[in-house]
């Protein structure tokens, strides 16, 4: 109770609005405080007045845990595919990393060696 969640709302691209349409829609709105826990994997949350024409109670998975400070962390969940980058004499390692909350197609190149940490 009490934490702080962003919502997901880029699988809701047909049905409500967020701001802008189109590549600049938002893909999480937020932060929400966490009311109670309603069941083994959902949460309500205390919505604002201009949503609450939805239902206020969320499968975890939709939900991105932020800070005190508003940030969060990005969670690796599978490495999809590798490359390597040649700069004049330099090689770089490169993966293509899917990170939890976001979708196949919100995946993201990134230099190999970070990804051991």
């Amino acid at each position: 109770m009490g934490d702080l969640v962003f919502l997901k709302v880029s699988s809701w691209k047909k049905v409500l609005h967020f701001g802008r349409k189109g590549k600049l829609s938002p893909r999480f709105i937020g932060p929400f405080e966490v009311l109670e826990r309603v069941g083994l994997v959902t949460y309500r949350l205390r919505l604002l007045l201009e949503i609450k024409c939805i239902h206020d109670v969320f499968h975890v998975s939709i939900l991105l845990e932020v800070h005190k400070d508003l940030s969060y962390n990005e969670e690796p969940i599978k490495i999809m595919t590798r490359d390597v980058n040649v700069l004049w004499n330099k090689v770089i390692p490169l993966v293509k990393v899917l990170w939890r909350n976001h979708n196949t197609e919100e995946v993201t190149w990134e230099m190999e060696e970070s990804m051991r940490a």
